[in-house]
Order: structure tokens, then C-alpha cells, then sequence
């Protein structure tokens, strides 16, 4: 029959009950299940939210009315029963009930021994964790008869709170609930949950238990069990058994525990105990297959008879999380669209990349910014070319800069890892770092010197070049020294979710690579092509950046054309290289972008080398890059801009992209290249570059006497150009967003210095998140919406994409999907996180299922 009263606070837990997660919490529903399975749960009562916070502000509860649902003298147990079990909640508190009379009733069935541990234990834990009594006061001497340590602790008890160790159940239980709600609702509580994803209102259900007693005679004892292996996912029977002993006793206490399955290294429950364990073994699978879930199952042997205290979900890592879902919808018990669902989107990276070991010992050196995920472990350097020498020797670095600028690209390709002084997750350093796949951490709190080659921690601890490093990219962290790694994990399981994901999602996946090596990863990870190709960072080599720097200096047009005439087969090889690994996918490759002075020394030694290079005196090499320099880079002369005033470099990129299109188309499919325009803001800037494009693909297609197609886009990044869309998307056949620099002009704030007072901004309800982390959907959002319906209404078959960092989001994707863009971009590793995520939003409107 089912009992509850609301109005008392509390439910009965029976198979009817009205019991849900978000009223009561995900433990009570599980117990509910378990009770409509027939599984031998003990008598159980839910308080539901509403009823802790009450019991958290002070307010009575009908103790008295509910203690009559467990009959006479009583030992209960109460858990915490969160929505989310991830988010924690208080220890549970076992034995409650227990006084003087009920412990000697116990000594007459379970002897001495066992009924003053039972009381014991509740004396501390009572005295510890709800009168908050200093621990040191109930610590047991080693070589103290439980006796003796009993009756000190009930002395201790009274010494500290001037009254007698409390008799009455009634007082016990409310002060246990009052307890727990108050730990629930304070400050340190809340905190802690938050960052586990809780919302700060999140509400506490209370579980109240009848004790189940693993003490006694015959066999008792009490264990866990679970159908996996927490770390892998494997299938395996795996837990704890420990005679005369109570909830997880088998857990905390590793002496005397048993095996459950046979063991050489000692006795086990399926040896001396084989019914028993038949039984627990069959109940455990019924578990897992009517709750759909790799469940973890709390048990009580009490003479022979067994009991199920608790399931929960299996505490496991994200490799576990997957294959278990995996398998979960191969054996038919979830559909493949849950399977997809129940695989947070951002935990992919701990699979993809290395991971320093949960277990290692941590010493923090600096925190800052998690950048770019993975770990990584190497020497201290502070130079590109003292990186690029540590790679010639085979020994991984560590690159720690102030703040990287683009001349630091090849000491990044050298380093396993980055680390900065400056920035955030849109720098310099965290973009580029996260198009290679490398651990950065930028921002961290620490100070660099460059000339004595030392950094220094916010505590005055100093590492210098040479030293050994680890650096925890996904937790934003720099070590000392070298701690244990973890390589990374695509096994079939991985790629069969991959493979649902792909079956039902309805946005493209396309990635952000700048070099043939960025290709192939890009190609591995299924990115259905290139979306941005930034072709600047193809120059920084090291024979290039001084052809470059050639043009730079040039005095005449004809100079500045010889010297183009010479990246001319550098940049074609490039493109060749880039069709023929994305052969039957689409490339889209950016125009040059940044500004001249980006490619010239930024210090007097610098610029000194480049005077010997160039055979010109240090004064003019000076005076140039002096007139190059602009107060503000972001807004100066970049992008079209440059490529209207030195067409010649535009000119020189389009029949690189022409010819290696026609050199490509040779070796397979046709290539059909996508040429993009960056920072546009007009456009009567189109239609100059566009006339530029067209006239050198006519003059190529004479000259090769070979025809091919290709189409020309525009880079939207200005908020005049999102404005401005409909007479832009009028010579366009593409539309891409770049949404880093968007986000910059929208707020007028550099992604470089935002990061030192973001998080204040954050803290103090400024902005709900960091925008250049997540997209600002009001403010950058809305000129996305802008764009892409003015975009649209002038060209109705523009395709539209977003290829600023933000495309690898999860929350962008689904803004992006809802605006009816075609596609994301984002950087290769980020490429399964936003194929998943992209699926995950076509599941939960659907539940489809692929077959």
C-alpha cells in the first residue's frame, strides 16, 4: 500500500510513490526502481527537496509520524540523494538510534564486540559530523579495548557538550537531517557543486533506511559489486566483500576483505559462498539491464540473507563512460541516440590527447587559462630556436614565452607543449596551439624573465631552462618535474559512436588547418574539409620568412614582384600538398591576413640579423619596421586591405591556389577550391578582389590550357560586413564568420589583455561567460542572425559557416544549427567534440536511431 504525506515532508518509497529525480533525487528513484524489481530493499522513506530546504531554514518535521513507517526500536541510516550523483552531497550517517538500551539488546544477539564497534562508531561519527566536535577529542588509542574506547567517547561527549550523549531517536534523526540540509545549503557546499555543473538553486532529497546489519552469526557481512572495469569499460565482475562489517566498510577498509570472484590471492564470496554470490551476481545484471545503466550495487549479507542497500551508477572515466554506453546499445538495452547523448561532447579531448595519470602526485607551479587540453612533459625552454635545437636532440620541450607571436610558429611545431604569461583562449598562442594539438596553459600566474631564462611562481618558486616540466593543458596547469602520462584512446568503441553521430547529424564539421600535417590529422578525425587555412603561417619558415621579409623591403614594384615570383612554387607545393590529402573534400584557404610587420623582428637583435641578411644598414631595416608598426594591428592595415594596396601578394596566392588546383585535379577528383577574403568591410572590396581572383584563373587557364572551377567567399568579421551581408553575398558564393575577430569589434576588447579581468567580469555578472570562450548569442549572436537572413534574402543558395574557435562549442554549434548555417569549423581536435555535439542536438529532438 502506498503511504506518503507531503504535508509531513516525507514518502514511503513503494512502486506507486510519486517519486521523481527532480523532486526527490536520482538515489530515491533508484531505490523506487529497484523496489518495483522485487529486490530485497529495506524499508525506505524519501524527504524531497521542498522538505530539506524547510528542514535547512529551521522548520519542524513530524519525526514521531515518521518513524512509524519502521516499527519498533529502529536503527536507521541516512543518504543524500542529489539530482545529479556527480554532484556530491553529505557522508551518510549509519546506526542512527543507537543509546544504551539498544546496545545492550544488541550485545545479547551479536555479542560484546560488535555492539560497542556499532555504537562506537555512531558516537563518533555523531559527535564529528553533526555536533561538529573537535575530531582529536574521539580518536581512539591504539591498544584501547572498544569497551574502553566506547566509554571514552561517550565521556568525551559529555565533557564537550555539557550533556549526556543524546538516547533519543527522535532527537538523533532530526539533528542527523537538520545537519545535512544545513552542509547542503552552505557556501563551501554550493561552490563545490557548481563547478561539477550544478545550478547554484540545485536541491537536496534525504534518504532514510532501515540499518541492514553485516555483524552477527553466521555469515554476515556487507560489500559492492560492479559488472566493469572503471577505468577501461571492460566486462569484468569486480568489488569488495568484507565479513562483519557495515555499508562501504568494504571499500574504506582494505583488511580482511575478500574477493568477490575466485582469486589466487585470497578467499572469495563465489568460493565460500557460491549461492550467495549466483544470487548477487544475477541481481546485478537485472540492474543493469531494467535500470539501462553499469550499475554499482551496495549489499548486506545478514545471516545468509542478502539485502540491497544502494545502486549507483559505476564511478568511472570517460573512457569507461563511452565503451559502456557503446555496449549498452549493442546488447539492445538503450537506443544508439541515448548512447549518444550520455557522452559529455568536451570529454572526447581526454581521449584524444595525453593525460596526465588522475593518480600521480601534483606539485602546481602555476596556474593559468587550460588552453588547449592534453598533458605534456619536457624540458624548459624559452626561445623558437632553443626549441627548435631541443628537437634536433630528440628531447621534448616545453616553450614558455610572455605571449607568442607569429614568429614563434616553428618553436611551437618544435615544443610538446606552451606556456604563457599573457592571454587567453582566443590568443595567439591558445588558437595556435589547438589547430597542432598542443598542450598550452596561457595566463598563468608566474613571471617570466627571457634574459636570465628563469620563471618565477606567484610564491617565489623558480624553475630555469632546462628544468623538467609538466604541463595540464585541460586543467589549465604547470608541474614541476616529470608525472606519470596516459596515452590517448581511439579504439572501436570510439569510433562506433563516431559512426552514430554521423548517421544523424545535420550541420558539417569542417576543420581549421594551416599545414599539410594539420591535413592529415584533420582527415583522421573526419572533418568533411577545410574550412579555413590561414595561409600566413605557411611563411614563417625559416627560408620563406626571408623571402618574405625580401618583399617587405623591397624598393620597386619589380623587386617586390622577383621576390613573389620566389614564394610563388613554395606556396603552390603547399596547396598541391593540402588538395591531394583532402582529395574529394572542399578547401577553403584565407588570403593573407595579418599585417606586414608581423613578419619582421620585434627587437633590436632581431631586426640586426635581418640588416646582415638583407645587406642593409640597421638604421633603414629600422626605420621600415618602425613604419610598419601601428598603433593598433587589429584595425590597420590587414586583411583586403593589404591585399588592395599590394595586390601583387593576392595575385601571387590565387595562381598558387590555380595551379596546384590543376596539378591536384591530376592525381583524383577534381579539386574545387574556396578562396576566402578576410576582414572585409565594404563591398567595393569584393568586387576589386574578385576582379583580381578572376582575371589571374582566366590567365592561368590559357597558359596551362586546362579548365577548372572554384569559388570565391568572404571572411565575415567586421560588424559592417554581418550588417552589410546583402550587397557582400551578392559577388559571394560564401558566407564564414569568422566569430574571433567579430567578437573583438562587437566588444571593442582585445583577446589578447581580456584575460586580466575576465574572470572578475564573469564573477560579478557582467557577461555570463567569457564571450571569446563561449558565443555571446545576444550580442555576436545577433550579428550572426543578421548576417546570415540578409546573406540569404540577397542569395538564397549562399552557404553560410562559422570558423572562429567558437565553431568547436557545443552550445555555438547549436546556435549555428538553429540560424541555418551549413557548417562549422573549428581546429582538428576539436573536430570529434563538435561531430558529437552536433549530433547530440538532432538525438534529443528526435531520439533517432540509426541503423
Amino acid at each position: 500500500m502506498q503511504q506518503k504525506n507531503d504535508s509531513l515532508g516525507y514518502t514511503r518509497i513503494r512502486r506507486v510513490a510519486p517519486i521523481a529525480v527532480n523532486t526527490h533525487g536520482g538515489r530515491a528513484k533508484c531505490l523506487q526502481r529497484l523496489v518495483r524489481l522485487d529486490l530485497p530493499v529495506p524499508e525506505t522513506v524519501a524527504l524531497s527537496f521542498d522538505a530539506v530546504r524547510s528542514l535547512a531554514d529551521g522548520k519542524a518535521l513530524d519525526i514521531s509520524a515518521l518513524l512509524k513507517v519502521f516499527g519498533n526500536t529502529p536503527l536507521l541510516i541516512v543518504r543524500p540523494s542529489s539530482e545529479d550523483p556527480d554532484w556530491g552531497g553529505p557522508g551518510a550517517m549509519l546506526n542512527i538510534g543507537m543509546n544504551d538500551v539498544r546496545h545492550a539488546e544488541l550485545t545479547q544477539i551479536y555479542g560484546d564486540e560488535a555492539a560497542d564497534a556499532l555504537y562506537l562508531r555512531f558516537v563518533q561519527s555523531y559527535a564529528i559530523h553533526i555536533e561538529r566536535l573537535d575530531p582529536e577529542e574521539f580518536e581512539t588509542d591504539s591498544g584501547t579495548s572498544t569497551r574502553q574506547a566506547l566509554k571514552d567517547a561517550l565521556d568525551a561527549y559529555e565533557n564537550e557538550t555539557d550533556e549526556p550523549f543524546p538516547q533519543e531517536i527522535e532527537v538523533q534523526l532530526i539533528k542527523v537531517l537538520r545537519s545535512m540540509a544545513r552542509a547542503w545549503s552552505g557556501t563551501t557546499a554550493r561552490l563545490l557543486r557548481q563547478a561539477k555543473g550544478a545550478p547554484a538553486d540545485a536541491g537536496l532529497g534525504l534518504i532514510v533506511q532501515t540499518m541492514s546489519f553485516g555483524v552477527g552469526p553466521g555469515e554476515c557481512g556487507a560489500g559492492v559489486i560492479q559488472l566493469i572495469d572503471e577505468e577501461t569499460g571492460a566486462p569484468l565482475v569486480r568489488g569488495r566483500y568484507k565479513r562483519q562489517a557495515l555499508g562501504r566498510d568494504a571499500l574504506a577498509d582494505q583488511s580482511d576483505v575478500m574477493y568477490l570472484t575466485k582469486d589466487k590471492r585470497g578467499p572469495s564470496l563465489e568460493t565460500d559462498c557460491p549461492a550467495l554470490f549466483d544470487h548477487l551476481s544475477e541481481i546485478t545484471q537485472l540492474c543493469r539491464a531494467k535500470l539501462r545503466e553499469e550499475m554499482q550495487v551496495e549489499f548486506i549479507v545478514e545471516q545468509g540473507k542478502l539485502a540491497v542497500l544502494d545502486a549507483v551508477r559505476v564511478p568511472r572515466s570517460t573512457r569507461a563512460t563511452l565503451r559502456s554506453a557503446v555496449q549498452l546499445a549493442e546488447d539492445g538495452i538503450i537506443p544508439t541516440s541515448e548512447a549518444l547523448l550520455r557522452i559529455p561532447p568536451r570529454s572526447l579531448t581526454e581521449l584524444l590527447h595525453p593525460q596526465i595519470d588522475p593518480a600521480a602526485e601534483r606539485s602546481v607551479f602555476a596556474k593559468g587559462i587550460a588552453a588547449s587540453p592534453g598533458g605534456a612533459v619536457g624540458r624548459l625552454v624559452f626561445s623558437s630556436a632553443a626549441a627548435q635545437l631541443s628537437e634536433a636532440r630528440g628531447e621534448a620541450c616545453i616553450l614558455a614565452r610572455r605571449e607568442t607571436a607569429p614568429e614563434d610558429i616553428r618553436g611551437m611545431h618544435s615544443s610538446v607543449g606552451v606556456l604563457t604569461e599573457r592571454g587567453g583562449v582566443t590568443s595567439h598562442a591558445a588558437v595556435i596551439a589547438r589547430g597542432m594539438g598542443v598542450p598550452c596553459v596561457v595566463g598563468a600566474s608566474m613571471t617570466i624573465n627571457s634574459r636570465k631564462k628563469t620563471i618565477t611562481s606567484a610564491n617565489g618558486e623558480t624553475l630555469h631552462e632546462g628544468d623538467m616540466i609538466t604541463l595540464d593543458g585541460s586543467k589549465g596547469e604547470a608541474l614541476i618535474g616529470e608525472t606519470k602520462m596516459l596515452p590517448p584512446f581511439k579504439d572501436r568503441w570510439y569510433l562506433q559512436l563516431m559512426e552514430w553521430a554521423d548517421a544523424i547529424r545535420d550541420i558539417g564539421v569542417r576543420a581549421n588547418a594551416d599545414t599539410p600535417a594539420d591535413a592529415a590529422m584533420a582527415r583522421d578525425f573526419k572533418a568533411q574539409g577545410i574550412g579555413l587555412c590561414r595561409t600566413e603561417h605557411m611563411f614563417f619558415e625559416g627560408d620563406r620568412l626571408t623571402v618574405m621579409r625580401e618583399m617587405i623591403f623591397a624598393a620597386t614594384d619589380e623587386d617586390r614582384r622577383e621576390a613573389i615570383s620566389r614564394l610563388l612554387p613554395m606556396q603552390r607545393s603547399d596547396f598541391i600538398e593540402l588538395f591531394r590529402i583532402m582529395q574529394g573534400q572542399p578547401v577553403c584557404i584565407r588570403l593573407l591576413d595579418p599585417p606586414l610587420h608581423e613578419f619582421l623582428p620585434s627587437n633590436r637583435a632581431g631586426a640586426k640579423e635581418l640588416a646582415e641578411a638583407l645587406d642593409m644598414p640597421l638604421s633603414d631595416v629600422t626605420r621600415r619596421i618602425e613604419w610598419l608598426s601601428e598603433f593598433n594591428p587589429m584595425l590597420g592595415m590587414r586583411g583586403v586591405r593589404l591585399g588592395i594596396t599590394f595586390p601583387q601578394i593576392y595575385e601571387m596566392q590565387a595562381r598558387a591556389i590555380f595551379e596546384a588546383t590543376i596539378e591536384a585535379s591530376k592525381l583524383g577528383d577534381p579539386v574545387v577550391p574556396e578562396i576566402m577574403i578576410p576582414l572585409v568591410s565594404a563591398m567595393r572590396e569584393v568586387e576589386l578582389v574578385k576582379t583580381l581572383v578572376d582575371g589571374v584563373a582566366a590567365a592561368v587557364r590559357n597558359e596551362k590550357g586546362a579548365d577548372f572551377t572554384y569559388r570565391l567567399g568572404v571572411m565575415v568579421e567586421t560588424p559592417r560586413a554581418a550588417l552589410r551581408a546583402h550587397e557582400i553575398a551578392q559577388h559571394s558564393a560564401f558566407l564564414s564568420f569568422g566569430t574571433n575577430d567579430l567578437t573583438q569589434m562587437a566588444y571593442g576588447l582585445s583577446r589578447d589583455d581580456a584575460g586580466r579581468f575576465m574572470n572578475t567580469y564573469v564573477q560579478q555578472g557582467v557577461f555570463p561567460e567569457d564571450p571569446f570562450h563561449t558565443l555571446d548569442v545576444d550580442g555576436v549572436g545577433e550579428l550572426l542572425t543578421i548576417g546570415a537572413a540578409r546573406g540569404r534574402q540577397a542569395s538564397p543558395n549562399i552557404v553560410l559557416s562559422v570558423c572562429g574557435e567558437h565553431g568547436g562549442n557545443p552550445e555555438s554549434i547549436a546556435f549555428c544549427r538553429a540560424a541555418g548555417f551549413d557548417y562549422v569549423s573549428c581546429s582538428p581536435f576539436r573536430v570529434p567534440v563538435a561531430r558529437l555535439a552536433a549530433a547530440q542536438l538532432v538525438a534529443a529532438e528526435s531520439k533517432v536511431s540509426p541503423k
